[in-house]
């Protein structure tokens, strides 16, 4: 075992990880591409660190990863690796590809190698409701973002602009952005990218509208969560798809056999770190049969990697994406919840057997520019504050998240109910008073209050069960913030009863 734990720590040495994210890589990493099979038992936690002589609480780190996203079980006789059916083997084994080229030319029939037919003009923007703030779901705390470190570091890449630069910049961004970005989601989310695969975009939106109109045509089926974001909706419908909506349950999104025997899609559209609204975690188990299905249907997998960068129990989860090479995913990241929403910028990073079709329909759509900005976003994430920026939220947000819910259970007890969230920056509630969640919702604004009513996220399907409840923001709201909050909405719900 500990031949493929090093070989494995070979390939991942140029990430310059920490000695606890190297182990985990390389266990995660020989147990998908079945160097380790199915009940093995690892070594203990006190006896591989003194064989690799590195300290015990690094392959505890390890060990607490894999158990958290299921590569392994603890049993009173030790940590024992899953049944986890590797689906690196599709593209690790090369050789064995090229042995089988008749049933390759006959699977390629269905694998996503072309684009849509048509790429039609951008839907119209949608604008974001104005007026009511509190509680509102997806703003961050804007209050404590580092604006002195981030003025300073545009005014640097201001001075140095040229001439050329005032002009029209590459529709893809800045290299040195582009760059900044791969490297970045390499170490930080698993993601098997380089540079030249990273498209910057205008945000999450933009993203999944270019999508929506690249990698499928009208008419043809795209999954999305149920109940889900609706401006994935939105860009779907804009690009005339057929909507099915897929149910949702405490392990994410929850397809089942007659889905894909009767209605194969062309598109999958999901937020697997953080769903929205309900903020669950799909599991690993669904995660790898849903790149085996997808492969097998000829699907392409939009990857909305929501929130995952603000995981309040423990590391953000590895992305579906870096799961093997290859994956049929398009893998879309923002800047707006992590940084602040007027920056208005988000990449999506695109299959490698894609990129040069991608980056023509690209540069026909987009027009690039903000060069400076561009710049002084790569000089963020490069100089390390992007990634202390991000620490600090996360302690911020576990505070605010943990008093939101301490003034939940103070004024609403009985009427509400908290929802399991691992992180992001809102919580999702169970409205158990006997009222409609819009109709709380509408009373709620004229108090000041921004609710975001669960029903408004679900499609009419006859397997979705009913959500009344609400989305409720905390990135904005300190504890006492929260408890006067809380105490104003019992008063609304208790006046309805």
């Amino acid at each position: 075992m500990m031949a493929a734990y090093e070989r494995k720590a070979r390939t991942s040495v140029q990430r310059r990880l920490t000695q606890q994210d190297l182990l985990y890589e390389s266990l995660r990493r020989a147990i998908l591409d079945g160097d380790i099979v199915r009940g093995t038992r690892l070594a203990s936690s006190r006896a591989l660190a003194e064989e690799m002589s590195i300290a015990r609480n690094s392959v505890l780190y390890a060990y607490e990863r894999l158990l958290e996203e299921g590569f392994i079980t603890a049993t009173r006789h030790g940590s024992v690796v899953n049944d986890v059916k590797s689906v690196a083997a599709h593209t690790s084994g090369r050789t064995a590809v090229a042995a089988e080229s008749a049933e390759s030319a006959e699977s390629a029939e269905n694998a996503p190698r072309t684009l849509s037919r048509r790429v039609r003009q951008l839907p119209p923007r949608h604008a974001y409701r104005a007026g009511v703030t509190a509680l509102r779901p997806g703003v961050p705390a804007l209050d404590a973002f580092p604006l002195a470190q981030w003025r300073s570091t545009l005014e640097r890449a201001q001075r140095e602009l040229s001439p050329e630069d005032l002009s029209y910049g590459a529709s893809a961004g800045i290299p040195a952005l582009r760059q900044a970005i791969a490297q970045y989601v390499r170490v930080s989310r698993g993601v098997r990218c380089q540079p030249d695969q990273v498209f910057i975009t205008e945000g999450t939106q933009e993203s999944l509208d270019l999508c929506a109109r690249f990698f499928a045509d009208a008419g043809e089926r795209v999954w999305i969560e149920n109940p889900g974001y609706l401006g994935a909706r939105v860009a779907m419908q804009a690009a005339s798809l057929e909507l099915v909506p897929i149910p949702v349950d405490a392990a994410g999104m929850a397809a089942r056999e007659e889905h894909w025997r009767e209605a194969p899609p062309r598109l999958i559209y999901l937020t697997p770190s953080h769903q929205y609204p309900l903020g669950c975690v799909l599991s690993l188990e669904r995660r790898l049969a849903l790149i085996e299905r997808a492969r097998a249907c000829g699907a392409w997998i939009i990857e909305d990697d929501y929130d995952s960068e603000l995981r309040h129990d423990g590391p953000p989860l590895p992305s579906i994406q870096g799961l093997a090479d290859d994956t049929p995913v398009i893998y879309l990241g923002t800047f707006s919840k992590t940084l602040f929403p007027a920056l208005r910028m988000g990449f999506m990073i695109v299959p490698r057997q894609v990129v040069e079709q991608v980056d023509m329909a690209h540069r026909t759509l987009v027009r690039q520019g903000r060069v400076a900005d561009q710049r002084a976003l790569a000089d963020f994430i490069e100089s390390g504050r992007y990634a202390r920026h991000l620490r600090r939220m996360r302690k911020l947000y576990l505070a605010r998240r943990d008093g939101l819910v301490a003034a939940i259970d103070k004024h609403l007890c009985g009427l509400m109910t908290v929802s399991a969230d691992a992180g992001g920056m809102h919580l999702s509630v169970r409205l158990d008073a006997p009222l409609d969640d819009v109709a709380v919702s509408e009373a709620a604004r004229e108090h000041g209050l921004a609710l975001s009513p669960l029903s408004a996220y679900r499609l009419e399907a006859p397997d979705t069960a009913p959500y009344n409840g609400f989305l409720l923001g905390y990135a904005e709201a300190t504890p006492e913030d929260s408890d006067a909050l809380m105490a104003t909405l019992a008063r609304v719900v208790r006046a309805m009863l």
